[in-house]
């Protein structure tokens, strides 16, 4: 009998952890000018998975979906669905990311939620691995963001440009630089 030296990481540590990259990078340097306020009213909802497989992932994620849809948004807005345990290679990440989609679609929540993603090896298309732009959606663990559409639609209507804020978001993480984000402490 094998044993596994490895122990999946404590889900308390995983949730500070999370919370500290959405309080440094993403509201600190204001990646998403909508996080702030959802954060501070603490209408963010925190879900650090046990999933071990992309199948269990998939069950968990319409479970939070449907709780999400369901809860008022004055309580809960949006939520994380931080899953370390499973999709940590980022190209099985980005394909799961249609089977996450279809679920949307399948819960005929399509036009009501939808799902941004963030991975700590996040690359867009078309750029090198260290490109400092693919920070911009690097979290410390796997993680699915469920948004509602009209939490969207209200911050984006207070916005004359909303291209604005992933040029905003490249030119901050250029001037910030792969030694900057190392300063603020978090993993790259």
């Amino acid at each position: 009998m094998s044993s596994n030296n490895t122990l999946p990481p404590d889900a308390a540590q995983v949730q500070q952890e999370t919370q500290a990259w959405l309080e440094k990078a993403v509201i600190g340097l204001n990646l998403c000018p909508f996080a702030k306020s959802v954060h501070v009213n603490q209408r963010l909802r925190y879900v650090v998975s046990a999933a071990s497989t992309p199948e269990d992932l998939l069950k968990e994620l319409a479970r939070e979906l449907l709780a999400l849809k369901r809860a008022d948004p004055d309580e809960i807005e949006t939520s994380l669905l931080i899953h370390p345990q499973v999709l940590n290679d980022f190209l099985d990440f980005n394909d799961f990311l249609g089977a996450a989609d279809a679920l949307v679609e399948d819960l005929a929540l399509d036009g009501e939620l939808q799902i941004a993603s963030f991975h700590p090896q996040y690359q867009f298309a078309g750029t090198e691995v260290d490109e400092i732009s693919n920070y911009s959606n690097r979290s410390p663990y796997p993680t699915l963001h469920l948004l509602r559409e009209s939490s969207i639609e209200r911050a984006t209507e207070t916005m004359a440009d909303t291209d604005a804020i992933y040029e905003a978001n490249m030119a901050t993480l250029e001037k910030l630089g792969l030694q900057g984000w190392k300063a603020l402490g978090l993993k790259a």
